[in-house]
């Protein structure tokens, strides 16, 4: 939070989060040794769970479309299924407010909405497998926006209990280890699901077999398990006290209305601020992403090299960086890490323009995806510490989740229009366009750094 309970109590007035590191500052040792923690390994693993469903609906499938001969513009348009975490916030307040009879009492308001998320995932997870986009569309879309709806609810709840688990100043360890879960679930959900299919595959690798798919997204399906087993076996962070709700209408004033009052009290006219920089801050990967895969299907690559490079060893450096970026936070300051990542992030788009110009270059994809990553996992970090600190713990969920949802809206309204603007002006302009959209993003991190003065 950028105003901790003890700041309130004091009067302190609302600001920007200080790009400084605190008074003090940790040593190196010291830095390290939070990853170590038990609220910091439990994060690690829930971050697992919350990484699996977000490319099956997102990026893998856009590789399964797009091998079953699904059109670039329409493989586009069906990213739209992902806007559902943009708009997440709609039901955040019910995640955070309104218990589910006897699970909640058994378990805790967090750990009971993520076993039902969990599940919804499941299920979705096994319709997606039993669908063939090759035969109808339909179908799968319907699917992936149930694994995209339950999905979101699940990081409505999970934001909360990282959020509650730990102070402001662990804030950037637990994104950060939260971070590393989630990029193994992308390894296992990117590289994992094409090793899987291209396994199960009984004809040639290059030819499109929906059976491959069905064993691939029926192990995602079974790999929720972990997820559920964590929440089991963890604890209920402590419950926040709300005053009791007299009639329907305080209740919906508290859940609905007071979350979003309470940020805008606060933040008064540096809201506008901060919500512009969260609404832009990852559009350069967020609008390039959803046309990698189709890219890397129509310069040849296979399930096995894109498994291997991009999902795998790409992770791997995500990770790297995702590390790089929670000790720079702490070290340097959240809003200086912002800047590097956000610098870092546009640049490498255009390698993906420069890779278009060397063919089935398996050694120049390496060499992309490699900064690619890196400079993700540094910018993912620091954004998440970010957008952490400026919650109130009170209403944690809901205040989060509008964080969160707004870093998603625009960018992947815009990123539904990646496969027509593909094949208006090829991938080479393509490419170059998404790297300049990170410019604006510079500029508002600066001025935000400015307010501070």
């Amino acid at each position: 939070m950028s105003q901790s309970r003890n700041d309130v109590e004091n009067n302190v007035s609302p600001q920007l989060v200080a790009d400084t590191a605190p008074l003090g500052k940790p040593a190196w040792r010291d830095a390290f040794r939070v990853y170590l923690e038990p609220a910091s390994l439990r994060m690690f693993a829930l971050g697992f769970s919350a990484g699996l469903p977000l490319l099956l609906v997102f990026g893998t499938l856009s590789f399964w479309l797009r091998e079953a001969g699904v059109n670039r513009a329409t493989i586009g348009f069906i990213s739209w299924v992902a806007l559902t975490y943009a708009f997440k916030w709609c039901w955040a307040p019910l995640v955070d407010r309104l218990p589910i009879p006897l699970l909640t009492r058994l378990l805790g308001r967090r750990r009971s909405w993520l076993i039902v998320a969990q599940i919804g995932v499941m299920i979705g997870l096994v319709g997606m497998a039993f669908s063939d986009p090759k035969v109808s569309v339909s179908g799968i879309v319907w699917f992936a926006l149930m694994v995209a709806f339950f999905s979101a609810t699940q990081d409505i709840a999970l934001d909360a209990y990282r959020i509650e688990s730990g102070n402001k100043e662990q804030q950037s360890a637990l994104s950060a280890t939260y971070q590393m879960g989630y990029r193994i679930a992308m390894i296992w959900a990117g590289a994992g699901v094409l090793w899987i299919a291209a396994r199960a595959e009984v004809a040639n690798p290059r030819n499109y077999d929906v059976n491959a798919w069905k064993v691939a997204y029926l192990v995602m399906a079974a790999s929720m398990i972990v997820g559920l087993a964590t929440v089991l076996f963890s604890k209920e962070p402590a419950p926040q006290a709300f005053a009791p709700a007299k009639t329907l209408l305080d209740w919906l004033r508290a859940a609905l209305i007071e979350p979003f009052a309470d940020f805008f009290t606060r933040y008064k006219w540096h809201a506008a601020l901060i919500l512009a920089l969260i609404a832009t801050y990852r559009i350069s990967d967020i609008v390039m992403g959803i046309m990698a895969n189709p890219f890397y299907v129509d310069m040849g690559y296979t399930k096995d090299e894109v498994a291997a490079i991009s999902k795998l060893y790409g992770v791997v450096m995500t990770l790297v960086g995702a590390f790089i970026g929670g000790v720079l936070s702490i070290k340097i300051g959240m809003m200086r890490t912002l800047m590097l990542g956000a610098i870092l992030s546009a640049a490498s788009n255009l390698l993906f323009a420069w890779l278009t110009t060397r063919g089935h270059d398996v050694q120049a994809l390496t060499i992309v995806i490699s900064i690619d990553n890196l400079s993700s996992g540094i910018a993912s970090t620091a954004f998440i510490a970010y957008m952490s600190s400026l919650t109130n713990i009170s209403y944690s969920a809901t205040q989060y989740a509008l964080l969160s949802s707004m870093m998603l809206l625009f960018p992947k309204f815009i990123a539904g229009y990646s496969g027509v603007a593909v094949n208006a002006v090829g991938y080479p302009s393509f490419f170059i366009g998404t790297a300049l959209l990170g410019v604006p993003v510079l500029i508002l991190i600066w001025i935000a750094s400015r307010q501070l003065k």
